[in-house]
């Protein structure tokens, strides 16, 4: 299948509420349109995680987080642009987005991905996706399409050509927390 067609089978699906399993710059994630509550829970429920655990979520661009963030700390510019490798930042203030993809601080992570097939997809959807690691919740999160469980292959409504997946870094992003007051706080290195 060529990348158009696998890009546009992503797209309908995420469109029609449905979960897809795909490569992303760091590891192969779990994804669903993440202004989709119903959408959402169905990851919570494939990954059996509680929902009171929020998800990383993916967008094309800055201007994109910018629509679903109240008021960007002005330090999460600069980190952006300099940044080298796959970074999720966590935001204050989510809006518009499924509420049971915020934390209950009301705040949101967020990560601009580093792979033309994410950026793609989530630019063509107009919304932020849901991308948490391919697994069930407390087991290793897996860095290729092997390594994932047959129960998450399963329970998805579409899975991404693995060929993609030569894109991928195998490693899980870092994290860090912004406050608006510029706070920082570094979850994973």
């Amino acid at each position: 299948m060529e990348r158009e067609e696998i890009l546009k089978a992503a797209l309908s699906t995420l469109k029609a509420g449905g979960v897809i399993l795909y490569p992303t710059d760091t590891i192969w994630g779990i994804g669903c349109d993440a202004t989709n509550e119903e959408a959402v829970s169905k990851v919570y429920k494939i990954k059996n995680r509680p929902d009171s655990k929020s998800l990383v979520l993916l967008a094309s661009d800055m201007d994109m987080v910018a629509k679903h963030i109240k008021q960007i700390p002005d330090m999460a510019i600069d980190l952006v642009e300099v940044n080298d490798r796959p970074m999720t930042i966590i935001y204050p203030g989510a809006q518009y987005l499924a509420q049971n993809v915020v934390a209950e601080d009301g705040s949101v992570g967020i990560r601009i991905p580093m792979n033309d097939f994410c950026v793609q997809l989530v630019r063509k959807l107009r919304c932020p996706i849901v991308s948490t690691s391919a697994n069930i919740s407390g087991e290793p999160s897996p860095r290729t399409f092997d390594e994932i469980p047959q129960a998450i292959k399963d329970a998805v409504d579409y899975i991404v050509d693995p060929k993609l997946e030569r894109d991928s870094t195998g490693l899980a992003s870092q994290i860090i927390k912004l406050g608006l007051g510029n706070e920082v706080e570094i979850i994973r290195p």
